[in-house]
C-alpha cells in the first residue's frame, strides 16, 4: 500500500479533528435558548419575533399557485423579474429610493441572508465595522463570524439617542463600516432626520460603507417617520439598504429578503448569496411579488393601527406588573426593566419569569456588550416580542397582572 494511504492509527490532541477557531466562542442565542425553554413549560413565547399573525391572503394563494404552476426551480440568482419590479417600485414608492431592477435589487434568503452575503462581499478579515447599542445579536455575531471587529457605540439614555461625538471618536484606521437598525429590534427605536443625517456625515467623513437593515419599516407608530439613510446626500454609493417580507407578511419561515445596492457592489454580493444559498425559495418569490402588487395601502396602514394597539396593551400591562418599559416608536418589541424579579442576571430573570408566569423573554444582555470590568447594561432587562395573536396577547397580559414575583 502506498505511504500516503496508510491508515493513521494515532491522533494527538492537537490533530485535524478539533472545532474551528471560531466555533468554541459562538453558543446558541439567548432569543433560540428561551424559545426552547417555553415549549418545554407550555408557555407563551413573547421571546422570539415569529410574527405568528396570519399572511396575508394574495400572498399564500400566489405562492401555492405557482408550486402548481410548476415555479419549483433555480431562479436566476437574483430573483425572478416581477419580484425585482415590484421591489423597486416599492422603494420608489415607500422608501423614496430609485434603483435599478436589473443592477441595483437582490432577492435573497431572508434579510440575514442579505446582510452576510454583502458583509462577505464588501468587508475584509481584520476590518472593524460600528455597530449601535443595544444591537441585534445576529448582526454582531455575524461579524465575528467573518472575523471583523464589531465596535460597539451605546446610544444614549432611554429615548437610545445617537451621540454624534461619541460614533466619530469610536471610528479608527481599520473601521470600514456601520451597522444601522431602524426601527430597531430589540428597542423599537426609529432614527430622526437629524440622527441620520449625522450618521451620513461621519460615513461620508471616513469614507465608510453603511449597512441598513429596515426589516420592521412598515411598523412606526406615535406618528415617527421611516427614513431610509441611502436617500440622504452623497449615502446611495456607500449604502446596502437591505429588507424583508418576514414581518410585513407574516411570514418569517419562509426566509425571503432583500437588498437594495449600487451597481457597482451588487455582483459581488450577488456572488455570495449565490454560493451560500443558490436563490430564495422560487414559489414564495412569486407569493412575495403578489403582495407587493396587489396589496393596498390600506394593508400597510393597517398595520401600524394593529401593531399600535398591541404595543399599548403588552406596554400597558408591564407597566401594571412593575416591570417598566421604554416604549418603542417601531417594530415590534419592547424593552423592560426587569429589577424586581429575582436573578443574578437577566438570564436569571428570564427563566425565572417562565417558570413563575409561564411567559418567554428574552434576556436583555444579549443586545449589550459586556464592558472590561465584566458590567453588561442589559441584565436588569428583559426583551418582549408583541407580534401575536390577540388572544394569545390578551393572555399573556393576564398573566403579567397576576405576576407577583
Amino acid at each position: 500500500m502506498c505511504a500516503s494511504l496508510m491508515p493513521t492509527t494515532t491522533l494527538s490532541p492537537a490533530g485535524n479533528l478539533r472545532l474551528s477557531e471560531l466555533a468554541p466562542h459562538f453558543v446558541q442565542s439567548e432569543i433560540r435558548a428561551m424559545t426552547v425553554a417555553c415549549s418545554e413549560v407550555d408557555g407563551i413565547n413573547l421571546a422570539q419575533g415569529v410574527c405568528d399573525t396570519d399572511p396575508p391572503h394574495p400572498v399564500v394563494e400566489a405562492a401555492i399557485a405557482a408550486i402548481r404552476s410548476g415555479h419549483n426551480i433555480y431562479t436566476r440568482m437574483d430573483g425572478i423579474a416581477p419580484l425585482r419590479e415590484a421591489i423597486a417600485q416599492k422603494f420608489a414608492s415607500f422608501n423614496r429610493l430609485s434603483v435599478d431592477p436589473n443592477s441595483q435589487v437582490l432577492v435573497t434568503s431572508g434579510a440575514t441572508g442579505a446582510m452576510h452575503a454583502a458583509l462577505l462581499a464588501l468587508l475584509n478579515a481584520g476590518d472593524e465595522c460600528v455597530v449601535l447599542e443595544p444591537f441585534y445579536g445576529y448582526h454582531v455575531s455575524t461579524l465575528k463570524m467573518m472575523r471583523v471587529s464589531p465596535v460597539v457605540v451605546p446610544l444614549e439614555g432611554s429615548a437610545f439617542a445617537l451621540d454624534a461625538d461619541r460614533l466619530r471618536a469610536a471610528i479608527t484606521p481599520r473601521t470600514r463600516a456601520i451597522i444601522i437598525n431602524s426601527p430597531s429590534n430589540p428597542s423599537g427605536k426609529v432614527f430622526s432626520q437629524s440622527e441620520l443625517e449625522a450618521l451620513a456625515a461621519v460615513a461620508i467623513e471616513f469614507d465608510l460603507f453603511v449597512f441598513t437593515d429596515e426589516m420592521y419599516e412598515y411598523f412606526i407608530y406615535d406618528g415617527a417617520q421611516h427614513i431610509s439613510i441611502a436617500t440622504l446626500p452623497g449615502m446611495a454609493e456607500r449604502t446596502v439598504t437591505i429588507s424583508g417580507f418576514s414581518k410585513t407578511f407574516s411570514v418569517t419561515g419562509w426566509r425571503l429578503g432583500y437588498l437594495a445596492a449600487s451597481e457597482r457592489w451588487l455582483p459581488a454580493i450577488a456572488y455570495f448569496h449565490d454560493l451560500l444559498y443558490v436563490c430564495a425559495p422560487s414559489p414564495l418569490q412569486h407569493g412575495a411579488a403578489a403582495g407587493l402588487l396587489q396589496l393596498p395601502q390600506s394593508f400597510y396602514d393597517g398595520l401600524t393601527e394593529e401593531y399600535q394597539v398591541k404595543r399599548d396593551l403588552i406596554c400597558a400591562a408591564l407597566t401594571r406588573s412593575g416591570l417598566t418599559p421604554s416604549i418603542p416608536t417601531g417594530a415590534y418589541y419592547v424593552l423592560a426593566d426587569s429589577t424586581r424579579i429575582p436573578g443574578a442576571d437577566a438570564k436569571q430573570k428570564a427563566r425565572r419569569l417562565l417558570a413563575d408566569a409561564g411567559i418567554a423573554a428574552v434576556a436583555g444582555s444579549a443586545f449589550f456588550a459586556t464592558d472590561v470590568a465584566g458590567v453588561n447594561p442589559g441584565e436588569n432587562l428583559l426583551r418582549f416580542c408583541f407580534a401575536k395573536k390577540d388572544d394569545e396577547l390578551a393572555e399573556a397580559c393576564r398573566r403579567l397582572d397576576s405576576y407577583r414575583g
